[in-house]
């Protein structure tokens, strides 16, 4: 088969801790001829939609330092190629956020002819925060404004502590907890984060949820779904005695035991997720609630098979296989 990835450039990078690079070695290990590109390398011809597109295709049974190395060489010295996309058998969109809107423009046109994990037209909806307001039942309490005084009051009225999350962020970044106790510095995070200063319909909307204690004992969950069914988890938790979990923001990966709890929220969600298209996703739970919902680029294959002595790219891959193959390719 002929599967192309839309990532980032190898260079930036560790393949040790990588889900892409792990997901590309398994393929790779099959057999299968390899692709790279970036979302500006997307473009439309006499109706076409082509891109620019490094062949990363190396030898096979490599151990993974050497094949990345074989993979950054192939992109310095080979030679750019220019294909349909619909001649890819498969396009596994891989790109670290902020998601590039325009390119998932261009391949929503194309995306029957091929098999895209995961769908532009789903990857475009449910990159947003709010994607988890279809399932109200299972998150914390949420409000979303971008008016500085009912978000006071909203924080005052619930009577403790918060989390302010602005909507266009990821990997933790600006996430922060807020008290009615701090009164002189929670009007000011407030201002700060809507920039109040600007006139209301230009103003930043910011969620606002209720603040899960557990999170500084026990952390929160990752759990990697494959088609609306669980294919590993691991838990993370803040070294630093803060709530921010995430591995980017510092965050530790330890082994963890799915509850029957999570396990009826994935069984839940998982139906949506797949009729979005949202094949492969991340789903984040803190205190058996969930938070965020991750298909863009989605992370954890590597900590996962550390702390569970597995190798689950091997059953992406097979899907991969499966879902090309019934697509007519392959």
């Amino acid at each position: 088969m002929k599967i192309a990835f839309l990532m980032d450039r190898p260079e930036q990078i560790s393949p040790e801790y990588e889900t892409t690079s792990h997901i590309m070695q398994e393929c790779s290990r099959r057999g299968h001829a390899l692709y790279f590109l970036e979302p500006h390398d997307i473009y439309v011809r006499a109706q076409d939609v082509v891109a620019r597109m490094d062949d990363i295709t190396v030898s096979q049974d490599l151990p993974l330092e050497q094949y990345w190395e074989n993979v950054m060489e192939k992109i310095e010295t080979g030679e750019r190629i220019f294909k349909k996309i619909e001649e890819m058998d498969v396009l596994f969109l891989r790109k670290d956020p902020p998601l590039n809107y325009k390119s998932m423009e261009f391949l929503a046109p194309v995306k029957n002819k091929l098999f895209m994990i995961n769908d532009p037209a789903g990857v475009m909806m449910a990159n947003s925060k709010l994607y988890c307001l279809n399932f109200p039942e299972f998150i914390p309490e949420t409000h979303i404004s971008r008016d500085p005084e009912r978000i006071k009051r909203i924080i005052d009225d619930f009577g403790g502590d918060m989390i302010v999350k602005p909507l266009d962020r990821f990997g933790g970044q600006g996430v922060i907890k807020v008290s009615t106790k701090d009164q002189e510095n929670l009007n000011s995070l407030i201002h700060f984060y809507v920039c109040a200063y600007r006139p209301y319909p230009e103003r930043e909307t910011i969620m606002v949820q209720e603040y899960i204690k557990s999170v500084r004992e026990k952390g929160d969950v990752r759990i990697l779904m494959l088609n609306g069914k669980i294919l590993g988890a691991m838990s993370r938790k803040a070294v630093d005695g803060g709530f921010r979990t995430n591995i980017h923001a510092g965050g530790k990966p330890l082994y963890h035991e799915i509850t029957d709890k999570e396990r009826h929220i994935c069984e839940t969600i998982g139906p949506k997720l797949v009729a979005d298209g949202l094949f492969f996703v991340g789903v984040d739970l803190i205190g058996e609630k969930l938070m965020e919902i991750n298909c863009v680029s989605p992370g954890g294959i590597p900590r996962i098979n550390q702390l569970n002595s597995v190798r689950i790219e091997t059953d992406v891959v097979d899907f991969l296989e499966k879902r090309a193959g019934e697509q007519g390719h392959g």
